[in-house]
């Protein structure tokens, strides 16, 4: 299947100051891996186009998207919190990054191919409807999967969510929301240290412990996941692809390696071959040690495009 490798220059342009682990060499880690292991040359290069307020707002508030564009610095860094920083070209990346999915969406729906990968920042899934947080300002997923319940009436998405941390702001944008099921696992306690025991039906996110290994994690997908979502009969997946549960990444504690993630993404293009007419888009989210970030891109894509 042909796979979309869906990107921009400018979010290499945001950046947090030189210490902060969410930085530009992450795209630079996977650009090189990719073209090293050859499969670059298999993808389809497309240039992201950038949100419109009108998707943004149908998950932020507009007055978290007046805070954005107010406090945008001219020059220097304002920091939203400690850890989420904007530069002065922090907007316009933030902005295409979340418009990323949308022309993944569009070129797939148009027959241009049946998965993509967006290699983007900032990542998303911790930004809530008001709020950033965790180095994300918009919700990337959450406004795809919006823009794919409006502009194309699907009735049945699937958000699949395998970063270390909790996708906290994926969760509290769909929660109750029938036409979309989200699965993850995420290490807790950690960062956002958030955790909903009963959050809704459609809400398979399930905390996990420290250290735990891919076998645990393989047993989960199998005994949660697959099963939800072979019954969710999804006719879209999207992907939070966040890659620090890797057993190299400091930023958590899970023991994961390439396999694992290309053992997922395996299972996830069954159930979208099943359902979806194949259709799969992964956003970038975490991942910060970068040959770990870079190996397991190359793993993920190879499954997503069966190359």
């Amino acid at each position: 299947m042909e796979t979309l490798y869906i990107t921009h220059p400018v979010c290499r342009l945001h950046e947090m100051g030189a210490w902060h682990p969410e930085s530009p060499l992450r795209l630079d880690a996977i650009s090189d891996q990719l073209l090293a292991s050859g499969l670059m040359s298999f993808l389809t290069p497309v240039q992201a186009h950038a949100a419109t307020p009108e998707d943004i707002l149908r998950v932020h508030t507009p007055d978290y998207l007046a805070y954005l564009r107010q406090h945008a610095p001219a020059h220097g860094y304002f920091p939203v919190d400690p850890d989420t920083i904007m530069n002065p070209d922090t907007l316009q990346a933030a902005w295409m990054a979340a418009g990323a999915g949308l022309t993944a969406l569009d070129e797939i729906l148009a027959g241009h191919g049946q998965t993509a990968f967006c290699a983007i920042r900032p990542p998303g899934h911790h930004a809530r409807p008001g709020q950033a947080l965790g180095f994300c300002f918009f919700n990337n997923i959450a406004v795809t999967a919006r823009y794919a319940l409006k502009h194309y009436g699907l009735e049945r998405i699937a958000i699949v969510d395998f970063d270390v941390h909790h996708g906290n702001g994926t969760e509290e944008a769909f929660v109750h929301e029938d036409r979309v099921i989200m699965c993850s696992f995420y290490q807790y306690p950690l960062f956002p240290n958030s955790r909903q025991d009963n959050p809704g039906p459609n809400m398979i996110n399930i905390p996990v412990d420290a250290y735990s290994d891919g076998e645990a994690i393989r047993r989960l997908v199998s005994d949660h996941w697959l099963p939800a979502l072979s019954r969710f009969q999804p006719q879209l997946i999207l992907v939070s692809a966040g890659f620090d549960a890797h057993r190299e990444d400091d930023m958590g504690s899970l023991k994961l390696v390439e396999a694992d993630y290309a053992w997922i993404t395996e299972r996830l293009v069954e159930i979208a071959q099943g359902s979806a007419q194949g259709r799969i888009i992964s956003f970038l989210e975490g991942g910060y040690n970068l040959s770990a970030l870079g190996r397991s891109v190359v793993a993920h894509v190879r499954a997503l495009g069966g190359y």
